[in-house]
């Protein structure tokens, strides 16, 4: 079993402490709520968005069902509006297929810079003033 990495000792992509994503569904690779990276950074789930009927959409028929309960793994299912921690990847190819949602930057893990360029997430951002 995982150990418990609750993320704020992790930086957000603005170099701040990570932020909660959502904790209502409970997100992140250690189902703690924030987007961390862990130990060794070996969690991929990092980039927090917001959910559209457009991007589940696209995840389902690229292959990753986030509509779909499955109980076992503690996960209700995603609707649009929820927010949830995205495997980095994917965020990207939905970027590219033009169906990306939109993200908090403020509970999106700096890992993912390796990535996705700061410009291309702030484009994206619904936490910025």
């Amino acid at each position: 079993m995982q150990g418990r990495f609750e993320g704020p000792a992790e930086l957000n992509v603005l170099g701040e402490p990570l932020q909660a994503c959502s904790s209502d569904p409970l997100t992140g690779f250690f189902r703690t709520g924030y987007c961390a990276a862990g130990p060794e950074g070996a969690a991929f789930h990092l980039v927090c968005i917001e959910a559209t009927e457009d991007f589940l959409e696209y995840s389902k028929a690229a292959g990753n069902d986030l509509t779909t309960p499955m109980p076992q793994f503690a996960f209700p299912g995603l609707v649009a509006g929820n927010r949830w921690c995205l495997v980095a990847q994917r965020w990207s190819q939905a970027h590219q297929a033009g169906t990306a949602p939109r993200v908090f930057l403020r509970s999106t893990n700096q890992a993912v810079l390796g990535l996705i360029p700061l410009g291309v997430l702030k484009a994206y951002a619904l936490d910025l003033n």
